[in-house]
């Protein structure tokens, strides 16, 4: 067992080093304008990022109210609504120039993410109240 666990290391360390050393030759052969548009586009998704892990901390006074409630469909409703607040976000931050498929691909699993993070985090909050 030991010696298929060293070879999986051993191969899982080479293609990882393979992949490092690829994006490094792709990189460094990359015109000055794509490398700048992948950079603000990291940043951009990286703010947004932020933003929606800060959102429902930054709002517990709100889910608090709403757990009081007792209610399911508020509760839906509110994270529903941080879900799409977020989303347009995301979308605003790339000036809604959603150009293909990818595009909208990548910003529905935007979406997505942010309907599961406040799902869980809102219910969390809301029991700790």
């Amino acid at each position: 067992m030991e010696f298929f666990k060293s070879v999986t290391g051993k191969v899982v360390s080479g293609l990882v080093a393979l992949g490092v050393i690829a994006a490094g030759i792709s990189w460094w052969q990359m015109d000055p304008d794509t490398r700048q548009m992948l950079l603000t586009g990291t940043g951009r998704i990286l703010a947004w990022f932020g933003i929606m892990l800060a959102f429902p901390w930054a709002s517990f006074a709100i889910i608090s109210r709403v757990a009081k409630l007792d209610s399911n469909l508020a509760g839906g409703i509110l994270v529903g609504t941080y879900t799409v607040l977020e989303t347009v976000l995301l979308a605003l931050l790339f000036h809604f120039h959603l150009p293909g498929a990818t595009a909208w691909t990548f910003l529905l699993l935007g979406g997505l993410v942010a309907a599961v993070y406040n799902l869980l985090i809102c219910d969390w909050i809301a029991e700790k109240v």
